[in-house]
Formats: structure tokens, sequence, C-alpha cells
């Protein structure tokens, strides 16, 4: 499972990042993304609830 984040739709509000921290970190525009390549194993559920908590829809998990 992969995790990504758009850019153009992220506002920075940080949900992702306290609901899923071993997925999604703050880059150097301050705006959330997805830091690893793949989900590790037993963090499915948290990146799944982070993308559902996204205001934006920024978050796509595939």
């Amino acid at each position: 499972m992969k995790a990504s984040v758009d850019q153009d739709l992220c506002i920075s509000c940080g949900a992702c990042i306290d609901t899923c921290p071993e997925v999604f970190d703050w880059n150097d525009e301050e705006k959330a993304y997805a830091k690893v390549d793949e989900i590790p194993d037993g963090q499915e559920d948290q990146a799944k609830d982070a993308a559902e908590s996204c205001p934006t829809e920024a978050i796509r998990i595939s």
C-alpha cells in the first residue's frame, strides 16, 4: 500500500501527521507528505484514518 499527498490541496492542518506519524511528516514547504514509499505493516488502518480525516481530501491511499 502507498500513500500520497496532493500538495496543491494540502492546507497544513496536521491531522494526518497526528493520526499516522509513521507515514506522514512535514516537508520543507510546511505541507504534509508521505515519508515512506510503502505503508509499513500494521500502519494501514492508521494511514486510512489519516486520509479520511483530511479536510481537503488531499491524501490518496492505493
